[in-house]
């Protein structure tokens, strides 16, 4: 019992097995919680299924010579079904975890030390599968679907079995080699395995009977030379045999271990596992020996296992791990003269989370079927479909005649998603976007994954249901965002970052009175002026525009206080807020900490937001900019009316400045809707109690129609572009209460 113990030990140990290797040999098989809930739900049925599968299996076995002379006993037989009964209902129950998996490894143990070859296991499993197979089959006649779902989940749970049986097989082997030396090696596998030994130096090779047997040769075939051996074997593999044989007779390493495949009688590869050490004989020689084993059951097992791991277990698509190894044999064979065109398609479903949030993941499921079976229903044989991960597909379209006819293929893709579906007694309208890029024969290590996902990017831009081909300037497009992120990264630290200021100016009368600025944030990357368009929505997208944010909101609350010890008192600051920083969890005292750290008057701070801003936010945001305003600071409402808000959230938000957009001021003056729509709003802030301020003031009949509506405080190019803080003293001294004046310096008449 102690030897037994020790031998699970170390076969465990060998094998790494852990509870983290059982739940990925699950996780590789699809062995999940929906195939042991539906395996619980009909344990009646199949427990009740595997007293016919005893029997029929048992009632198979005997019509063998060697099980019939060891089960001839009728007391034995009937004990030994009772035991293979116990064992089909724990393999159907679980649960599988290290206890199940060291229990089948003794169970193997056992096997391989009673002499038990590997094909009566081996032909044990497949004999379940079939019997269940049909019986499932018989017994559930009108539910194929049930049918189907059962045997997936028993050939799961089957498969999960015989895996760790093959591998308790061929791990005591290996470890029985492990522990030889020697002469003693040669014969250590008994009659399982071929023996060989092979005299380097003379080239002579002698192999036992099993070893012949395994490929099915007689004495007059054998190979009597290690150069006849290697000819036996597929082309393509010679070299990594004699390179194992070359690394081990030269000393790197310990011994030769090799899966490989040679030609049975028939000329049909096998597979096999050679392993040998080298020892010297009697005469000093040396001599090379060791076994053959035939592997040819596991590698068609683990071939099995591939297909599942390279596959989707939903569509039963292949999955993103085929789609790589599909495209470089599609690029390979593109450098090839005369190859016709190829491109890849990357199909993304338009609004998926909504299926799946509105209507359930089961359903989105269904719809994700249906979806790749009509994808497929559009492509010619010779195209792969793939399920690339959630709801994108890719499609690798190969030998087409024309470049062109890609999109002619995703044009016929987006027509056949838009046909109405009907799932689960819903019916559900679905389209998809694509993006499309041509394989380029010329370039192997072409990404073409990548730029078709840059093509998707850009067709999803465009909406719903939209193609989009990718050309160079998306990747230079994509690199620039790039190198700006990364520069953008140390742009603080590096002291990159300046604000620039533009007055805002209350008129009344013909006099101008500068009562604020509006601080605006600039880079400057290698004495170039990168545009805010480009980074700010940088910031917005990697988060760093809370750190900036709060940098730019202390810097210009020190440099408006420097104003005010200037003599601008009571100057207003007024600083841009993103979504980002306003969803930051304790801003309100962020904010509060700056006016304390700085001592800037809470009442002259003026924060803005965007009419955008308002419309995606709720509860939290309100409940923000209530506790700002508590403090004394003022909040404006931004480009209003260039949005789709309701005009409630004038009532309901605590806001004191409306902020009317320039596209709306700019050509108010020869546009009546425009002038009627700017008169509204500035008549709706004064009847709100609220400031109104004009953007983008550039022109003397901009200023008359503001001065005729009675709109007091502008800001704009016709007094000042935005400048730096040194530059803009000298504008403050000529707004401070001054008749106006334009960029120039002459004095502008608004009467």
């Amino acid at each position: 019992m102690q030897d037994l113990k020790k031998r699970l030990e170390e076969m465990q140990e060998c094998l790494r097995l852990s509870s983290t290797d059982v739940r990925d040999r699950q996780s590789l098989l699809g062995l999940d919680a929906d195939s042991l809930t539906c395996l619980t739900a009909h344990a009646e049925l199949i427990d009740g299924l595997h007293v016919g599968l005893v029997d029929a299996w048992y009632e198979h076995l005997l019509t063998f010579p060697d099980p019939a002379r060891l089960l001839g006993d009728e007391g034995k037989l009937r004990r030994v079904s009772d035991m293979q009964l116990r064992y089909y209902r724990q393999m159907v129950s679980g649960p599988y975890d290290m206890q199940y998996a060291r229990l089948r490894l003794l169970v193997g143990l056992s096997h391989e030390s009673l002499g038990v070859e590997q094909k009566w296991s081996t032909a044990a499993y497949h004999f379940y599968l079939d019997y269940m197979h049909r019986s499932l089959q018989r017994v559930l006649p009108d539910q194929p679907e049930q049918v189907d779902s059962l045997f997936r989940a028993l050939m799961r749970v089957v498969f999960f079995d015989m895996t760790l049986t093959v591998d308790t097989y061929f791990t005591a082997k290996r470890l029985e080699l492990e522990h030889t030396r020697g002469r003693y090696a040669r014969a250590l596998l008994g009659s399982n395995d071929g023996i060989w030994e092979w005299e380097v130096d003379a080239d002579r090779l002698e192999v036992s009977p099993r070893w012949l047997a395994i490929l099915g040769l007689d004495a007059d075939s054998a190979p009597t030379t290690m150069t006849q051996w290697i000819e036996r074997m597929p082309i393509e593999q010679r070299s990594g045999f004699k390179a194992a044989f070359n690394a081990h007779l030269q000393g790197y390493r310990p011994q030769m271990s090799i899966e490989c495949q040679v030609r049975n009688a028939l000329g049909q590869p096998i597979w096999v596992l050679v392993r040998g050490v080298l020892s010297a004989n009697s005469a000093g020689d040396r001599v090379l020996a060791g076994s053959l084993s035939d592997i040819n059951l596991r590698k068609t097992a683990e071939q099995e296992l591939a297909h599942v791991t390279l596959h989707d277990p939903l569509t039963g698509l292949p999955n993103r791990q085929s789609v790589n190894r599909l495209i470089l044999q599609a690029l390979q064979r593109q450098s090839k003269p005369g190859a016709r065109h190829a491109a890849v398609l990357f199909i993304d479903v338009d609004r998926f989370k909504l299926i799946n949030d509105s209507l359930g993941h089961q359903i989105g499921d269904k719809v994700l079927i249906e979806v790749g079976a009509r994808i497929q229903r559009c492509l010619r044989p010779g195209d792969h479909l793939c399920r690339f991960g959630g709801d994108e597909f890719v499609v690798l379209l190969d030998d087409l005649a024309q470049a062109d006819d890609a999109q002619s293929v995703a044009r016929r893709i987006m027509e056949g998603l838009m046909h109405p579906m009907i799932v689960a007694g819903h019916r559900l309208s679905v389209t998809a976007s694509i993006g499309i890029a041509p394989l380029h024969g010329s370039n192997e290590a072409q990404d073409a994954l990548r730029e078709a996902d840059l093509a998707l990017y850009r067709a999803k831009a465009f909406g719903k249901s939209q193609m989009a081909l990718y050309n160079d300037d998306l990747q230079i497009a994509v690199n620039q965002q790039l190198r700006l992120e990364n520069a953008l990264s140390e742009a603080l630290e590096k002291r990159q970052f300046e604000l620039y200021y533009q007055p805002i100016v209350q008129v009344e009368e013909g006099n101008a009175r500068v009562i604020g600025v509006e601080a605006l944030l600039r880079w400057w990357q290698d004495g170039s002026l990168i545009s805010p368009d480009a980074f700010i929505p940088i910031l917005e997208e990697t988060g760093r525009i809370v750190e900036v944010g709060d940098w730019v909101l202390r810097q210009a609350c020190l440099q408006v206080l420097a104003w005010h010890e200037q003599g601008f008192a009571g100057l207003r600051c007024s600083v841009n807020l993103s979504s980002r920083q306003l969803h930051n969890t304790g801003f309100a005292r962020s904010v509060a900490s700056v006016l304390e750290d700085t001592g800037f008057p809470p009442g002259s701070l003026v924060l803005e937001i965007t009419e955008s801003l308002l419309m995606q936010d709720g509860p939290e945001t309100l409940a923000t900019l209530r506790e700002l305003e508590s403090l004394g600071i003022r909040i404006a409402l931004d480009d209003f009316g260039t949005g789709f808000s309701s005009l409630g959230y004038l009532h309901r938000y605590p806001l004191h400045i409306i902020k009317v957009d320039k596209s709306f001021i700019t050509k108010a003056p020869d546009d009546e809707r425009l002038r009627a729509i700017s008169r509204a709003i500035i008549g709706l802030g004064r009847g709100l109690s609220m400031d109104v301020i004009a953007e983008g003031i550039e022109t003397s009949a901009q200023m008359d129609f503001l001065r005729d509506e009675g709109c007091r405080y502008v800001q704009g190019y016709w007094f000042s572009r935005p400048l730096s803080a040194s530059s803009l003293s000298p504008v403050l001294e000529s707004l401070s209460g001054r008749c106006i004046t334009d960029g120039a310096g002459r004095p502008v008449m608004l009467s």
